[in-house]
Formats: structure tokens, sequence, C-alpha cells
């Protein structure tokens, strides 16, 4: 049987790399409620989409009012989840992609654009794996369900409107929205916005999503010749055009941003040492400044199991009388969140900031001995060859919202992570072979 899987997946590829194409070309970055559109009419699209290219593999399918959907084949109690969402990150700045990020290219054996890491080419790629089964004839004595989310790059609105709809939870599952081997750990996540009100004589708007490292930051002012200066001596990159000086980093998602550079950060770090008043800079500057890690609000918070805090600011505004400014927090295992709260808290008083939280996802642990974890690590083993011993990750995925559900995928190790980056990428050979590991793994726990 085995082998009979693989010949079908690779007999399904071009269909597969064709529908993530088709999927990456539609923009389902958030936007404002348009009409019934929750989280707007784009990720409704593609919502759509996905439900209809599962339709016409041969699922059943339902559509709950722009919040989710699911796609579902096989009969019986049990249920084996694969939770996947179609919303992306905005593209950023359009001109620094290669190629343009919403057209699905494919060049050099690979497929690039917004989703075609995370979250549409991994989903895409689990369900031809389960539709290589279905073309078996195999008999699916447990349900497989797609459940599909809009929300979860946001607030994850439509996850909690499925559990609130008494919607069936998966006996167990996974989603492909990580790397391989397996993530049986996560750190909890908390955003929050530190406010105050503004005296200060700069306009500032950085920053575009909490869960991004910003890899541009752009001032426009008066100060541009002793910013420039002060960068200088910094030795911080940067491009100057007329009067506007955008500072250079490196984008990376949240989760590792220790690995990227925060430009938002070396801007205030420049802009508070030639002497701009304002209360949120300072703090980013003082607090933050090029530490990844939360030296200044925890210090040496880690644990074996998942590692470091780590903190990125991911957005700051100053304008018209106010200031807000965006943290992004990831919190190892087995720290309180309540502890992290007091600590930051008691910084921003510091500084003249208020506490808001925007949103708080509690860490999860799958022990390894558990039976969905001991299945998935067999199977990428054998596939592989390589240890699948499973690791833990800042990464906040599907995975937490539902009992006894783990990230399976699908980068590989080795294989370059571009979420949330421009010029975002899969690698076609690595989608194929994360579509044959889904495939079997599937047919195993269809056997347990």
């Amino acid at each position: 049987m085995k082998q009979s899987i693989l010949k079908k997946v690779d007999s399904l590829q071009g269909e597969m790399i064709s529908s993530i194409q088709e999927a990456i070309k539609i923009p389902s970055v958030i936007s404002e409620k348009e009409g019934t559109y929750p989280f707007g009419e784009n990720i409704d699209k593609a919502l759509r989409y996905m439900l209809d290219l599962c339709e016409s593999l041969g699922f059943k399918t339902v559509y709950k009012d722009g919040y989710y959907g699911y796609a579902e084949i096989g009969h019986g109690d049990e249920i084996i989840g694969i939770l996947g969402h179609v919303d992306v990150v905005s593209e950023g700045s359009y001109k620094s992609w290669e190629f343009p990020p919403f057209n699905g290219v494919v060049n050099d054996g690979k497929i690039y654009g917004r989703g075609a890491q995370d979250d549409k080419g991994p989903t895409i790629s689990a369900i031809y794996a389960v539709k290589a089964l279905m073309d078996l004839d195999l008999n699916f004595n447990k349900r497989i369900r797609f459940i599909f989310g809009t929300d979860e790059e946001n607030l994850w609105r439509c996850i909690n409107k499925y559990k609130e709809n008494g919607e069936e939870i998966p006996t167990y599952g996974f989603t492909p929205d990580s790397k391989f081997p397996i993530i049986n750990a996560e750190k909890g996540l908390l955003q929050v916005n530190l406010k105050c009100k503004s005296t200060s004589d700069i306009d500032l708007s950085v920053g575009e999503s909490l869960n991004a490292v910003p890899g541009k930051a752009i001032y426009i002012g008066k100060h541009i010749n002793k910013l420039e200066e002060e960068l200088n001596r910094l030795n911080f990159g940067y491009i100057v055009d007329e009067n506007k000086i955008s500072v250079k980093g490196k984008s990376v998602h949240s989760a590792v941003s220790e690995t990227g550079i925060n430009a938002l950060t070396r801007l205030c770090i420049a802009l508070n040492n030639i002497g701009v008043k304002s209360n949120t800079i300072k703090f980013l500057a003082e607090v933050i400044g090029e530490d990844a890690n939360g030296q200044n609000i925890v210090k040496d918070c880690k644990d074996d199991i998942s590692g470091k805090l780590t903190v990125n600011a991911g957005k700051l505004l100053i304008k018209d009388g106010k200031e807000i400014a965006g943290l992004d927090i990831r919190v190892p295992v087995s720290y309180k969140i309540e502890d992290i709260v007091k600590s930051l808290k008691e910084t921003a008083q510091k500084y003249q900031l208020e506490y808001e939280q925007y949103d708080f996802l509690d860490s999860i642990y799958i022990p390894e001995d558990s039976i969905l974890v001991n299945t998935l690590r067999k199977v990428y083993e054998e596939e592989t060859g390589l240890d699948g011993s499973p690791v833990s990750s800042g990464g906040a995925t599907y995975a937490r919202a539902l009992e006894n559900c783990v990230a399976f995928g699908s980068i590989f190790p080795g294989s370059p992570k571009t979420e949330h980056q421009v010029n975002e990428f899969a690698i076609i050979n690595d989608l194929v072979k994360a579509s044959k590991i889904y495939a079997l793994a599937i047919y195993e726990l269809l056997m347990l």
C-alpha cells in the first residue's frame, strides 16, 4: 500500500501545484468588515476557493458565514482534524518582491507568493494527500475533516467561532503550518499595546503586523539630518530619498525574532539618542533595543522545553496626540503569563505607558509518548531517515486551538523559512514530499 500511496501522490503533483497557484492569486489580507464578510471580501473568496476545491475532489463541504468552513470525507465517530488557514499577512513593499506577491509564479523549482509557505501551499498539499487516499478507494473508517480558518494571522476569531458554534472537535489532528518533524510544544503568545498621550514633535507610523519583525522603518521630518548622522554613528543601514530616511532591517516571523533585524527599534534608538521626545520611542529604544529576548522585562526567561522568551516590537504609531507601541511576546511553556504581564506593566509604568492586552493564547504541550506523536514520528522517520524527535516552537499555530493537536510540517530541516518575508516561496519538491508524508501519516491514523 505504501508504494501505491507514494505513486498516487506523484501523479497528482501537477494538479496540486496548479491549485496552489490559484489560491495564491487571491490577495487574502484582512481588511475592515465589508458587508457580510467579517474579514473582507478577498478572505471570503479564499475560503470559498478552498471549499470549492475540496468539493471538486469529492469532499462534503460546509461554509459558515465567512468565519470558517470545513470539508469532510469518511464515516465514524472519530475525526482526524487537519487545520489550515486561508488568510495571509500583508505583502509589505510590493517593489521589493522579485515576483509579484499574488501571482503564484513558478521559477527554478519554487512557487512564489503570499501563502506559498504560510499556509495555502501546505494546506493544499495535505488536501491532495487525502485525495490520493480517496483515489485508492480506501475505507475511511474515521472521518477526515479539514477546518479552514480566516483570521489566523490576527485574533483567531474564526477558530473561536468554530468552537462557539458547537462544531465537532477532532479526536486528534495536526496543522501543516510550521516545520518538521513535530511541534509538540508551543510557547504562550501575548500581544499588547503600550499607550500614552503624545506631546512629541514627530509623526510616525511603522509596522503592519505584530507577528512580523519590521524590515523597514521610514522617518519623514525635521530631524532628518541629525538622524542620518546618528544612524551612521550606530552603523545602522538606511537609505535616504530626498526628505525620507528608510532604516533597513530584516523581516522574519516574530516567533524567531532574534534571527531578524528590527528596523523599528533601530529607528527608535537613533531618534532617542538625538533627543526626540516620546515615551514609546524611549521605551522601545531603552527596554527592547536590539535585544529580542526581553532581558529588560524578565531576565533569563527560558526553559529546556521551549527555549527563550522572545519580544518583537511590531508596530508604532505616533499621531494625533497619541502614541501606541505594539509588542508580540512568546512565553516559554513553563512560565506563567501573569508573571510576564506583571513585569511588563511595571516596566511600562516607568515610561508613563498604559498597558492594554490585545491578544493571548496559552501554551501547549503534547507528551512525546502520545499515540498521535508516535504515529507521526514513525512515518516521518521512515520517509526521511531523519530524527523525528518532537521539538518546541515560538510559533502560534492552530494546534493550540484544539486538544490533542500538533503542528506537523511542512518545512523540512535545512529548507528556508520564508513566511512573512518578502519573496515568500515554497520549494515544490518539498511540497510534494510533505504531501507524501501526510498521506502516509493519515493512512496510519486511519489504521489505529
